[in-house]
């Protein structure tokens, strides 16, 4: 288990689990604990991501230059023409989230990116998620009004935003993650670089890895597996009509009873994609690890899931304790309305 951990540790690298069978609470176990509680189902049990029906990928790219300017794009849409914007939009087909963050930079400034990292994931629910990177400009030529076609008006780098309209302040939290990013210390431990692990999955998946200290032992770190079929991270699907916090807190009482210890979501360490362009047999799903901590000791703390804690190495238990405690060095899963 520890070399799979130091895969999610060292960001952008596949795990190496069938998902799909080693899935802990899927839709359809969802939907059987909620009708035995009388409550009516909202997504069907065989529900499949599948991008321009199902489900919404966004790409947003956050980009500032050396004179530490922010790339933005002046709306061409009617329902928000002159209106500033970040380049951004939905994935396509077929696509990943890199390829569509590249084409969104080009069609909507001019420029050429290279994609360096995710800053974030934004979710409204479990079918809406936006993707924030950000990146490198390597050629182009900034898009000017004379240049203006339905992709965008034009397009400008800005100091201050207060000198536009934007078409909608959603973004100001956005921004000021990659601006705190731009501007980090160069001794800081913020998150490395890491971009969207390839891997295909049939269903969308939160994956958790849930860490906490023993007693008796402080300076190891224990993980939680579950140990249906073969040992791995706890795995839950995520339910398309609630909000990641809703599958989280359902899947922490399937896991430990009605009544959870006392914890908090770290960050995300990893995020899984990887598409096909056939939307007979598509590969649209994603899968997030988050980092879970809890309060308690392990002493102190009983589950009700087939599962067992598994005792890291010191040198394993020391980084993840830095990535505990140190601010930035996991990238935010920001659940939205």
């Amino acid at each position: 288990m520890e070399s799979t951990l130091l895969k999610l540790l060292d960001g952008g690298q596949a795990v190496d689990e069938m998902t799909s069978e080693l899935c802990d609470f899927t839709l359809e176990q969802q939907n059987s604990f909620a009708e035995s509680q009388g409550i009516k189902t909202t997504a069907s049990s065989d529900f499949q991501p599948v991008l321009g029906k199902t489900v919404s990928y966004i790409v947003a790219c956050v980009i500032f230059n050396e004179n530490n300017e922010i790339l933005m794009m002046q709306e061409a849409k009617k329902s928000c023409a002159g209106k500033w914007y970040l380049p951004a939009g939905r994935i396509e087909p077929g696509e990943k989230i890199v390829e569509a963050a590249q084409r969104e930079v080009y069609e909507e400034t001019g420029l050429n990116i290279r994609v360096t990292t995710l800053l974030a994931v934004e979710s409204a629910s479990g079918s809406w998620f936006r993707f924030v990177v950000t990146g490198e400009v390597l050629n182009g030529e900034l898009k000017t009004p004379s240049r203006a076609d339905k992709e965008s008006l034009q397009a400008k780098w800005l100091k201050n935003l207060d000198e536009v309209i934007l078409r909608s302040n959603d973004i100001l939290n956005i921004i000021d993650i990659g601006r705190n990013y731009y501007n980090r210390p160069k001794d800081s431990k913020w998150h490395r670089n890491i971009l969207p692990a390839l891997k295909a999955h049939y269903k969308n998946y939160l994956r958790i890895v849930i860490a906490v200290r023993k007693r008796a032992a402080p300076h190891r770190v224990n993980i939680l597996i579950s140990e249906k079929t073969a040992f791995h991270f706890p795995t839950v699907e995520i339910h398309p009509g609630k909000s990641l916090h809703s599958t989280l807190r359902k899947f922490m009482v399937e896991l430990f009873g009605s009544e959870v210890p006392q914890h908090r979501p770290v960050g995300l360490l990893s995020i899984e994609h990887s598409p096909s362009s056939s939307t007979s047999n598509a590969t649209d799903g994603i899968c997030l690890t988050l980092l879970v901590v809890f309060k308690p000791t392990l002493e102190e703390i009983s589950f009700i899931g087939k599962c067992s804690w598994f005792e890291l190495s010191k040198d394993v238990s020391d980084r993840l304790s830095l990535i505990v405690v140190t601010k930035n060095s996991t990238f935010p899963l920001n659940v939205v309305r």
